[in-house]
């Protein structure tokens, strides 16, 4: 796991992504707990906003990115990373022990306290921008998912159900 940041929340991420090169606008909006609501609250329709789901493999995290539109499938995201049933998702309770600089059910897709994306679900791509979460509740920045794969080194690949 990356060592700590010397900031947190959404200040640490949006100094990550120009420490990266990456283009962002930071958006403020009313809290959030869900990437259906930020996609709500943000006016912005659930296939361009970016969920990051937080796995556990008994050995470490995994991150994968999808539209808050879809659902994660674990099946076809343990085939893609040779991982077995020990791939699952991340409580709650590891994640805010072990990412005590991000609100829990607020992870961004990439960030300096983060261990780096896995996959980026091909739906994505087909945005120019994606909304993404920024480490607490009332923050998000819209990128190009192109970046978040770039600064990931991220796999495209399609992991969500249907």
């Amino acid at each position: 796991m990356p060592s700590g940041p010397t900031t947190t929340g959404f200040a640490a991420i949006t100094d990550y992504l120009e420490g990266q090169g990456v283009e962002y606008r930071l958006v403020e909006h009313s809290p959030t707990m869900t990437a259906a609501a930020e996609a709500a609250a943000t006016e912005r329709p659930r296939h361009q906003v970016a969920k990051t789901v937080v796995l556990q493999d008994g050995a470490g995290y995994v991150l994968a990115v999808i539209p808050a539109s879809e659902r994660l499938d674990l099946d076809k995201l343990r085939e893609l990373l040779g991982a077995g049933k020990a791939l699952r998702l991340a409580s709650e309770d590891e994640m805010g022990e072990d990412f005590p600089a991000i609100e829990v059910g607020a992870t961004p897709p990439i960030g300096p306290m983060l261990p780096r994306a896995e996959v980026v679900d091909s739906r994505l791509l087909e945005e120019d921008k994606v909304l993404c979460a920024a480490g607490d509740h009332r923050h998000s920045v819209l990128i190009d998912p192109r970046e978040i794969v770039r600064v990931a080194d991220a796999r495209i690949a399609d992991v969500c159900e249907g």
